[in-house]
C-alpha cells in the first residue's frame, strides 16, 4: 500500500493539488492507495469518483496539521503493509513520526516557493528538519532543485521528477462550439491559464495585447482563473479599450478549459518572481503542449524545463514589456507557432502520467 499525507488535493483547484491526485491515480497501477488529505466543501460528492480511499481532515488550521499527522502515525501502526509514504509538502511531513518511517521510502515533494525562505531562518531550519525524514526529495525542476541546495537541503537527497499530466480529454461537442464561437474569426487566439496574482503577470500581457491590435487587428485574448488581481486587471483592459479583445472566464469545468486550449494558437504566461513566489515548474505549459499548442514562458524560475526555447516554444524576460512583445510578434510573424505547436506536442508526451510514475516507482522500490 502507498500512503499520501497531502495539503493539496482536487477538488480544490491548483497545480499541486492536479500533481497529487494524478500521482495518487496512477500508483493504483502498482498497488492499493490511500490517502489523506485537506476536507474541502464538495468532497463528499468529489471522492466517490477515486478508486482509492480517502480521509478528509477538518477543523481549525492550526490544529489541523497535528490531527492528520496523528491520524497517520496511527494509521502507519495500525498497517504493516505500507510500502511508501508520499507527501506533498515538508509540513505534511513535519511531525508524521519519524521512527515510523524507518521501514518504509518516504519521499517528499518541494516546487519552489514554500522552501524559499532565508538560510537560518526559523522556517528554513523547520524545512531542514522536516526534510531530513524523508529518503527522496522530489523536485518539480532543476531551477528547484539548485534553490533547494542553495538554502541547506541534502543534495544527495534530491531527485528532479517533473509534474505529470493526463492524456488530453476528448472535447464535447457543446463546449468547442462555444469556444467556436467566441473565437470565430479572430487571429492570434492568445489563452493563460492561472490565477490571477502578480506573479502570472497577465497585466503584461495585457499591454502587449494593445500594442500588437495595431499589427493584428482580429487578436483576442482569453484569461481562465481568479484571483486577488482580478478588479485591477479588468480595470486595466477599460482603460486600454481591450473590452473586445481581453476575455475573463473564472469558474469553467475543465472540458471547457481544454477547448479553449486546444483552439487557441499560443499559451502565454511570462511569470515573474513576486516576493519570495516563484514558478517552480509551470506544469500549464505542457497541458497546453498535449492540445498542441505552443508557449511563451519567462526567464524566471523553473519554466525552461517546461518549455525548450525555440522549440517547442519561447522563454522571454517577463520582467521586461518588450521582450513579450517581440516574443509573441515573432511566433506569428512568420508562422512560427505552428512548427513550435506541433514540438509541443510531441515533447508533453513523454510527461504523461503512465511514465512519469515509473520515476516514482524507481524510488519506492
Amino acid at each position: 500500500m502507498f500512503l499520501i499525507a497531502t495539503r493539496n488535493f482536487l477538488p480544490e483547484l491548483g497545480g499541486i493539488q492536479v500533481l497529487m491526485t494524478g500521482l495518487s491515480n496512477s500508483l493504483l497501477d502498482y498497488g492499493p492507495v490511500k490517502v489523506f488529505a485537506e476536507y474541502h466543501s464538495e468532497c463528499k460528492t468529489f471522492d466517490k469518483k477515486f478508486k482509492f480511499d480517502v480521509t478528509r481532515v477538518s477543523g481549525i488550521k492550526l490544529f489541523r496539521k497535528f490531527r492528520k499527522a496523528n491520524l497517520i502515525n496511527d494509521y502507519m501502526k495500525e498497517n504493516s503493509s505500507i510500502r511508501g509514504l508520499v507527501c506533498d509538502h515538508w509540513k505534511s511531513l513535519e511531525y508524521i513520526n519519524g521512527k515510523s518511517l524507518e521501514d518504509k521510502k518516504t519521499l517528499c515533494l518541494i516546487h519552489s516557493k514554500e522552501i524559499n525562505h532565508p538560510i537560518n531562518s526559523s522556517l528554513n531550519k523547520r524545512i531542514i528538519r522536516s526534510l531530513e525524514k524523508a529518503n527522496f526529495v522530489i523536485s518539480n525542476s532543476n531551477y528547484t532543485k539548485n534553490l533547494a541546495i542553495n538554502i541547506g537541503i541534502n543534495e544527495n537527497k534530491i531527485k528532479v521528477i517533473h509534474p505529470g499530466i493526463n492524456p488530453p480529454e476528448k472535447i464535447d461537442d457543446k463546449n468547442k462550439k462555444e469556444v467556436e464561437k467566441i473565437l470565430a474569426n479572430s487571429f492570434p487566439s492568445l489563452i493563460t491559464v492561472a490565477r490571477l496574482e502578480k506573479r502570472k503577470n497577465h497585466d503584461k500581457v495585457i499591454m502587449s495585447i494593445r500594442n500588437l491590435k495595431e499589427k493584428f487587428p482580429k487578436i483576442k485574448y482569453v484569461c481562465i482563473g481568479n484571483g486577488e488581481e482580478e478588479g485591477k486587471l479588468k480595470k486595466l483592459v477599460s482603460e486600454l479599450k481591450l473590452e473586445n479583445e481581453v476575455i475573463f472566464k473564472n469558474n469553467i469545468d475543465s472540458n471547457l478549459k481544454s477547448a479553449f486550449l486546444q483552439k487557441s494558437d499560443l499559451f502565454i504566461m511570462p511569470s515573474v518572481i513576486y516576493k519570495s513566489s516563484v514558478e517552480g515548474f509551470g506544469i500549464s505549459f505542457i497541458e497546453a503542449g498535449s492540445y498542441g499548442t505552443t508557449s511563451i514562458g519567462g526567464k524566471d524560475g523553473g519554466e525552461s524545463d517546461a518549455i525548450i526555447h525555440e522549440k517547442t516554444g519561447l522563454i522571454c524576460d517577463g520582467n521586461d514589456l518588450d521582450s513579450i512583445y517581440k516574443s509573441i510578434e515573432y511566433m506569428f510573424k512568420e508562422k512560427k507557432y505552428l512548427q513550435l505547436s506541433q514540438n509541443a506536442l510531441e515533447f508533453s508526451k513523454k510527461f504523461e502520467w503512465k511514465n512519469t510514475v515509473k520515476k516514482y516507482m524507481d524510488l519506492l522500490r
